[in-house]
């Protein structure tokens, strides 16, 4: 070894290496995300996900108050309805969960960003994003029928006061048809955050108790990506930015980072990682044996997904989190 080369002289104090660390969390980076159903004075934990609960309307301005409280800048939305059926009708409604919630949070925590998840997975009958054709058992969804399915929905949130559109549901032309949905009722300034690579994973199990949004049949593999493609990825979020989404997505992280690196180098739009619920509920089963420390794990986690080149953290680690970096 050359005498003059001792890296471990830059990790010898711990103020020394907080000055020289190359990536580092902040407050500002997290998202929270929020599963709203219908009711008041309704909390209910979500079996496969300790700590992250079913909220009513009422709930959920609780949740972002202390969201904004901790530093937290933006929350996103999952809407659960009462009743589902085959047009999503929750989804578009004026009165949709999701309406009432962004509306509540917007008027209780006017600075807090709200972003409002788009898709119709939570609000059809049969779990899937869109419109089926009559007796196929399939899952394939018809693209352009339910793109305008997912324009009603993102204006109706818009309406209802969400900062920031989300559309998830990988419809091809998605962001195109959102876009000029949004333009023509008067929202040319809402950004479109495109869930612009989102692969057919087994990570989502939890999600899926937590919104109610399982497939009655089929899968998700004709629309979602498979996780074997990455050259694919690029292809995706080039579509997205040239319809003019604003923000992209990666979903699911763990996995994926190869991924977030890519599209981080291939643009230069913020980039949103989605540290998704089989991720989080992995952590946490294990924390509670005492088989991790949780705290280090969460963070140097989270560190991992900004290393790969996220600017943004979607995670349900977030409240944690913001009081980890707190202290």
């Amino acid at each position: 070894m050359f005498p003059n080369q001792r890296p471990r002289r830059l990790r010898s104090h711990p103020q020394l290496r907080r000055m020289v660390r190359e990536t580092v969390v902040t407050t500002s980076d997290l998202i929270y995300p929020l599963f709203a159903v219908p009711g008041e004075g309704f909390a209910k934990e979500v079996r496969s996900m300790p700590g992250v609960f079913q909220l009513s309307v009422d709930k959920i301005v609780e949740e972002a108050k202390e969201v904004y409280d901790l530093g937290i800048p933006a929350i996103i939305l999952f809407g659960i309805p009462a009743d589902k059926d085959t047009d999503a009708t929750g989804a578009w409604h004026d009165h949709g969960i999701v309406q009432k919630a962004a509306t509540a949070v917007k008027q209780a925590v006017p600075d807090l960003l709200v972003i409002a998840d788009t898709c119709l997975c939570e609000y059809t009958s049969h779990g899937h994003c869109g419109y089926l054709q009559v007796g196929d058992l399939s899952g394939r969804v018809l693209n352009d029928p339910t793109l305008e399915l997912l324009k009603k929905t993102a204006v109706s949130q818009a309406q209802a006061g969400a900062d920031i559109i989300a559309p998830s549901g990988m419809m091809d032309g998605f962001v195109q048809a959102i876009r000029e949905g949004l333009d023509a009722a008067g929202f040319e300034d809402t950004p479109i955050m495109s869930y612009a690579a989102k692969y057919a994973s087994a990570y989502y199990g939890p999600f899926r108790d937590a919104a109610d949004s399982a497939p009655q049949f089929g899968d998700r593999r004709t629309y979602q990506m498979d996780p074997g493609n990455a050259r694919e990825a690029i292809k995706e979020i080039e579509l997205d930015i040239a319809e003019g989404a604003d923000m992209l997505m990666v979903k699911p992280a763990l996995a994926y980072m190869d991924i977030i690196w890519r599209v981080k180098e291939a643009t230069n739009l913020p980039v949103a990682a989605y540290n998704v619920s089989g991720e989080y509920s992995m952590i946490k089963a294990a924390a509670l044996n005492d088989w991790i420390d949780e705290q280090r794990v969460v963070m140097e986690t989270l560190t991992g997904f900004k290393r790969a080149g996220a600017d943004l953290i979607l995670t349900y680690h977030a409240k944690d989190a913001a009081r980890w970096l707190g202290v």
